[in-house]
């Protein structure tokens, strides 16, 4: 880590792809317990694919060819759901993705391309299928292992048992008890006998201030870590105590200090980035914003409105809006050593697909593909975005990815390759101050600056419309190139003014002298 900053300097030059393992690519080598459902047939709640770890080892020259840096792993421990969100052992690595073994192989065929890999660590809930839960269920008010959660122990001491598989009436005890305003998790308390998160009785809430509990899960997260892990993403970070987080960042570090430790948390929150917990945050905020500009003509509001996490925050907005709003999520809201590691996605497996949110519009991905590519924080590609995949909200959105190249765009796939590469060939785009240089209707320009280095010019044009930025030039396109610009043009008016011409739904990333 530099001693210049609080956050690990790799983060500022990696492009994250974002993995769902079931979903991506299984391979031989994992033994497969029984029959699974079919890799192309439209994914189930509870269905299973076959990916595994292997699979990803396998397919690590298709991401390298990318321009693929960093992998961000949904959850590979131990667990009886296909998302893994249900943990049942913190210190297993799910047989179904191939075991330790496979995490091993994985981690060594990256390391030994320069490729980092990030964990999913869901230390806010359990599986009912976790072994100290399971003790409290089979053993009552006899467990030692009852302050791990946030159990009712009068109803056990009065000879009542825990109800982690709740029949259909108890299950509508629970929601005609959260109906009622009841907290989340207190309708569980009540009715199961445990605070499950947000209610759901598979997901036993961890009581993160009991010391053992604590110490499990913060020995887990070493635990991988010296296995050779490179950080973890952490899920819904603000539903446990500050006090764990800045402890978990003290014992992270600890073993490793380039560790990358990004929360996700929704909202914009700069409290949290102030360098005692947290690196960087998943940067939805960026999201909404993006969605909003670049796909404004198109957006499927009803596949907005299932996005219960931000569909209050994308509606339509114009380029003066999307101008401002960049610059203060770019220069404003956060410290500048987080702000250049913030994991800047445009989806994933908690939202519909990119396209489909655009009403399945590719100039929308292409348009939002070169902000992502050319403003601070570590771009995150969720798997198959780049081929055109298409879904809506869970389950739809975390297909089977087709290994066929046929089902392809391969020409999407060529662009936004393009732009990773150009992103990794200008240090302007990964550490440039960054400042809107004119705006008008449906289009707007901005720049990238970093003393040293060639700026980055960025014109973009969302509306149905032909457009033209006029703004001065001040050196920044003197003797320009032009290596991702479709449709636009440059025109120099004799003095210090440059217009960008732009066609409709069209934009370009400019490199300035």
């Amino acid at each position: 880590m530099s001693q210049l900053s609080d956050t690990p300097a790799w983060v500022r030059d990696a492009v994250f792809y974002q993995i769902f393992p079931d979903r991506f690519a299984s391979s031989e080598r994992v033994a497969k317990p029984g029959p699974l459902e079919p890799w192309d047939a439209p994914p189930t709640f509870h269905g299973y694919k076959g990916g595994d770890l292997l699979g990803i080892a396998e397919k690590l020259d298709y991401l390298a060819d990318l321009g693929i840096s960093a992998l961000y792993l949904t959850p590979i421990f131990s667990s009886a759901s296909n998302h893994r969100y249900h943990t049942y052992d913190y210190f297993r690595v799910d047989p179904l993705l191939g075991g330790d073994a496979a995490l091993r192989e994985l981690l060594d065929r990256c390391h030994a391309r320069g490729m980092r890999v990030v964990l999913d660590g869901v230390f806010n809930h359990s599986g009912r299928g976790f072994w100290p839960f399971h003790h409290a269920v089979e053993n009552g008010i006899g467990s030692p292992y009852l302050d791990w959660f946030y159990i009712d122990r009068e109803r056990l001491a009065g000879g009542g048992w825990l109800k982690p598989y709740p029949s259909v009436a108890e299950r509508r005890e629970v929601d005609e008890a959260k109906a009622g305003g009841l907290p989340p998790g207190e309708a569980s308390l009540r009715v199961l006998g445990y605070k499950a998160w947000w209610d759901l009785p598979a997901l036993p809430k961890l009581n993160t201030d009991h010391p053992p509990m604590r110490e499990h899960l913060l020995a887990a997260a070493e635990h991988w870590l010296r296995f050779g892990i490179d950080g973890w993403r952490l899920d819904v970070a603000e539903e446990i105590d500050a006090g764990f987080w800045r402890e978990f960042r003290r014992r992270v570090r600890a073993v490793n200090r380039e560790a990358y430790i990004v929360a996700e948390i929704w909202r914009e929150k700069p409290q949290r980035l102030t360098g005692d917990t947290f690196d960087a945050l998943m940067n939805y905020p960026l999201t909404e914003a993006i969605l909003s500009f670049v796909a404004a003509p198109v957006l499927d509001m009803e596949v907005v409105a299932t996005q219960h996490e931000y569909s209050q925050f994308v509606q339509p907005i114009d380029g003066g809006a999307f101008g401002a709003r960049l610059e203060h999520l770019l220069t404003v809201a956060y410290r500048r050593e987080a702000t250049e590691v913030q994991l800047n996605l445009l989806g994933s497996h908690d939202t519909a697909r990119f396209l489909t949110v655009a009403g399945v519009d590719k100039a929308s991905l292409r348009l939002a593909t070169l902000v992502q590519m050319s403003v601070p924080g570590a771009p995150c590609i969720y798997y198959g975005d780049e081929i055109g995949m298409e879904g809506r909200h869970d389950p739809d959105s975390r297909r089977a990815f087709p290994w066929q190249e046929s089902a392809w765009d391969t020409s999407l796939r060529s662009y936004i390759q393009a732009a990773i590469r150009f992103r990794a060939e200008q240090p302007a785009t990964r550490r440039g101050r960054m400042r809107v240089l004119a705006a008008a209707g449906d289009a707007v320009a901005y720049a990238l600056e970093l003393a040293g280095s060639p700026s980055v010019v960025v014109a973009l044009n969302a509306g149905t419309g032909a457009a033209a930025l006029s703004f001065e030039q001040r050196g920044l396109l003197e003797s320009a190139e032009a290596p991702l610009a479709a449709s636009t043009s440059v025109r120099r008016d004799g003095g210090p003014m440059v217009t960008i011409e732009l066609a409709p739904r069209s934009g370009g990333l400019y490199l300035g002298r």
